[in-house]
C-alpha cells in the first residue's frame, strides 16, 4: 500500500512538471499581434532579420524577445515643451501632437537605426529641436499671436524634410499645436490687450452697420428719386405724344381740306377749261349773229326820238331819233 502511494505520487509530481514546462513554454513562447502592428524580434539583444504580421506566433523562450510596431496612423503627444523667445521669456507648450504613419516596409530598417522606440528620436527630439529654433529667432508677440497659426505648418515641414533624410518611410500626416502658456502678467497684459481689441473691433463693427444702414438709406432715396423721375418722364413723354398726337390729327385735317380745295379748284378749272375749249369752239361769227337777232327778237318795244342811246346793231351803231314821243310796236 503504502509502494503504491509512492508511485502514485511520483506520478502527479511527473504530470504536474510536465503542464507547469508546457505553460511555462506557452506563455514565455506563444505571443500575439494586433492587427494594425508587427513585430520585430530580438536574441541577445540583436535584432533578428524576421517580422511576424497580425495573429498568434511562437519563439524560443527566454532567449527571444519581441517588439510591437504600429504600421497605421498614430498620435505622439509631447508635452510641456519649454521654448525660449528672442526676448528671453520662456514659454512652455502643453502639449503636442504629431500624428505619423510607418510605412510596413521601411520598419526593419528604422527599428536597426532607432530601435523599436523611433519615435523617441525622430518625433519628440525633433519637435523640441524646431520648435526651440522657432522660438529662438521670434519675439513672444510673435510667437503668441502674430505667428501661432503658422507654427503647426511649420513644425510639420521641418519634421518631414529632417525625416526624408533620415528616416524614408515614416511621414508625418499633421501637427497640432496648443496656446503655450506664458508667464502670468504677460497674460493679463494681453487679456487686457484683446480687451480692447475686441472693443475696437465691436466699435468698427458698429461704425460698419452705421454706414451700411446710411449707404442703404442712400440707395433707397436714390431708387425712389429715379422712380419718381422716371415717372414723371414717362408721363411727360405721354403728354408729348398727345400733343403730338393732336398736331398730327390737324395737320391731316389741314392736309384733307387742302386736298379739298385743291381738287375743287382743280375741277373749276377744269370746267372753266373745258367751257373755254367749248366756247372758242361754239362762238363763230355765225353764232354770234344768230344770237344777235335772237336777241333783238326778244325785245317788245322800240324807242325813237334825238336822245335814245346808242344800240348795237351787228359792226354799226345806229341812232333813232324821237320826233313825236314814244311809239311802241307790239
Amino acid at each position: 500500500m503504502p509502494l503504491l502511494t509512492y508511485n502514485s505520487l511520483m506520478e502527479h509530481l511527473l504530470i504536474g512538471g510536465i503542464l507547469s514546462t508546457i505553460f511555462i513554454i506557452s506563455h514565455f513562447s506563444l505571443h500575439r499581434i494586433e492587427e494594425g502592428h508587427v513585430a520585430v524580434y530580438f536574441r541577445g539583444g540583436a535584432l533578428l532579420p524576421k517580422m511576424s504580421y497580425p495573429g498568434y506566433h511562437m519563439m524560443i523562450p527566454l532567449l527571444t524577445s519581441y517588439k510591437s510596431v504600429q504600421v497605421t496612423l498614430q498620435t505622439d503627444e509631447v508635452t510641456n515643451v519649454p521654448c525660449g523667445t528672442s526676448g528671453g521669456v520662456m514659454i512652455y507648450f502643453d502639449r503636442i501632437e504629431v500624428v505619423n504613419y510607418l510605412n510596413v516596409n521601411s520598419v526593419m530598417d528604422i527599428v536597426r537605426n532607432y530601435t523599436a522606440d523611433y519615435d523617441s528620436t525622430l518625433i519628440f527630439n525633433k519637435v523640441h529641436h524646431e520648435l526651440n529654433q522657432f522660438c529662438s529667432i521670434h519675439t513672444l508677440h510673435e510667437v503668441y499671436i502674430d505667428l501661432f497659426d503658422q507654427i503647426d505648418e511649420n513644425l510639420k515641414q521641418a519634421l518631414q524634410r529632417d525625416l526624408l533624410e533620415m528616416a524614408p518611410g515614416l511621414t508625418i500626416q499633421a501637427v497640432r499645436v496648443t496656446k503655450p502658456k506664458i508667464p502670468e502678467p504677460i497674460r493679463k497684459n494681453y487679456e487686457l490687450m484683446e480687451g480692447e481689441k475686441t472693443k475696437l473691433l465691436i466699435s468698427i463693427e458698429h461704425q460698419r452697420v452705421v454706414e451700411k444702414d446710411a449707404e442703404t438709406d442712400r440707395k433707397r432715396a436714390i431708387i425712389d428719386a429715379e422712380k419718381e423721375a422716371l415717372v414723371a418722364k414717362i408721363q411727360f413723354d405721354q403728354k408729348i405724344m398727345e400733343k403730338e398726337s393732336l398736331q398730327r390729327m390737324s395737320q391731316i385735317e389741314d392736309e384733307m381740306h387742302v386736298a379739298r380745295e385743291r381738287a375743287q379748284a382743280d375741277a373749276e378749272f377744269y370746267k372753266m377749261k373745258q367751257q373755254a375749249e367749248v366756247n372758242q369752239i361754239l362762238f363763230t361769227k355765225e353764232y354770234i349773229e344768230l344770237k344777235k337777232y335772237e336777241s333783238l327778237a326778244k325785245n317788245t318795244k322800240t324807242y325813237f326820238g334825238n336822245d335814245i342811246p346808242q344800240i348795237f346793231l351787228g359792226d354799226s351803231i345806229v341812232k333813232v331819233v324821237e320826233k313825236s314821243g314814244e311809239t311802241g310796236d307790239n
